[in-house]
């Protein structure tokens, strides 16, 4: 019995002593590849994968379905028309003779060549550039800007473009998974991730209409214009700002919900320009102050403190003093609201507005009006 029981021993130990020799040396006999490099230093990899679906918790098919249609934008403004005139530049100095580069990304939603990107991307530009993720480059046209929601419509000429789906806006909930997908810094495309961290953002200053999908996604200069998509690759949004202390990205971005960009899109493209309603009133949150000094007492509405003379409120009998709490059956709460009901009203028909004058509630036929372009600032270039 002893004598098996040493043979055994004798027998293990060799086998261990194989194993060990041909782990070190052979691996791949056991199934484990290996790579040699430099003066024969064995490595020990992982088998290559089989083709097949994502893992669990991938984003890929997402950003493989909605990466082809985001673009890089370049854009190039000359210097100053007036530098070559020596007493221009005698009194006012070389102001930047340079051309100046810009660069920001968009999204192309029609097989016809249409493009959606931010109006501070291309705004003043006289050379734009739209870069393909193909790598194919080409010029880009403005066909019309909103730069009440800081949008802007280019067209581009090439054949089998990409096209992104657009997805809905308004069924967005504040939590689900987004991506952020564009030309950050210029380092090329870049695909982030984050959550939805709030709805319907406004007051912020950025534009004159806002109702921003808020966002944790990390965004940074250059993705301005790009795509704000959900995990099935769908278009929500148009990034457009960030808030930062630093330049770079806080975990606070801010897009354009594609819903506000299929209507500005439509408005351009039918009529070379977005129409809203206007009325001509002067509004004003609520505030104690206020409500003392034009002798209001009301919970909610907005404050009307002007009215412009012959405009569509001054016409329907709206004074100052009303405060606004309805516009079409909509209650309203704040001026920001009052704003995006009013321009969602079709000029030329008429809408009830329901005002709180006195204590006493009236109802009122406004006739809105076709809302002004803002006047265009001039900019030194």
């Amino acid at each position: 019995m002893r004598r098996y029981w040493l043979v055994f021993s004798q027998a293990v130990t060799v086998l261990l002593a194989a194993y060990f020799v041909v782990a070190t040396l052979k691996p791949e006999w056991l199934g484990r590849p290996s790579t040699t490099i430099g003066h024969g230093v064995a490595l020990v990899e992982a088998p290559t994968p089989a083709v097949g679906p994502p893992p669990p918790g991938s984003f890929r098919q997402a950003a493989q379905r909605a990466s082809a249609a985001v673009v890089s934008i370049n854009t190039l403004k000359a210097g100053h028309p007036q530098l070559q005139d020596p007493w221009f530049r005698f009194f006012f100095g070389d102001q930047g003779g340079q051309p100046q580069a810009g660069l920001g990304s968009g999204v192309i939603i029609s097989a016809d060549g249409y493009i959606l990107t931010n109006n501070h991307v291309v705004e003043s530009a006289d050379e734009i550039e739209v870069v393909l993720q193909d790598s194919r480059r080409t010029r880009g046209k403005v066909i019309g800007t909103d730069p009440d929601t800081d949008l802007a419509i280019l067209k581009i000429t090439l054949d089998r473009l990409p096209v992104i789906t657009l997805g809905n806006s308004d069924a967005l909930q504040v939590g689900d998974l987004v991506l952020a997908i564009g030309n950050p810094f210029g380092v090329g495309q870049t695909v982030t991730s984050g959550i939805v961290s709030a709805l319907g953002r406004n007051q912020l200053g950025i534009n004159t209409f806002e109702n921003f999908i808020q966002t944790d996604a990390a965004i940074n200069p250059g993705n301005s214009g790009g795509a704000l998509v959900d995990v099935n690759g769908n278009l929500m949004g148009i990034n457009t700002a960030i808030y930062s202390r630093s330049g770079g990205s806080m975990g606070i971005g801010f897009a354009i919900p594609v819903s506000t960009a299929k209507q500005v899109l439509e408005g351009i493209v039918k009529d070379g320009v977005v129409r809203r309603g206007w009325i001509g009133v002067e509004p004003a949150d609520l505030s104690p102050e206020l409500m003392e000094t034009f002798g209001v007492k009301a919970e909610r509405g907005v404050l009307i403190t002007g009215v412009l003379q012959n405009g569509p409120a001054a016409q329907a009998g709206i004074r100052p003093g009303d405060v606004i709490v309805e516009v079409g059956g909509k209650q309203i709460a704040n001026v920001s609201e009052l704003l995006t009901q009013v321009a969602a009203l079709k000029p030329g028909e008429a809408a009830k507005f329901r005002v709180l004058r006195r204590g006493d509630h009236v109802e009122v036929a406004v006739t809105p009006g076709l809302r002004p372009r803002p006047p265009r600032l001039q900019r030194e270039r």
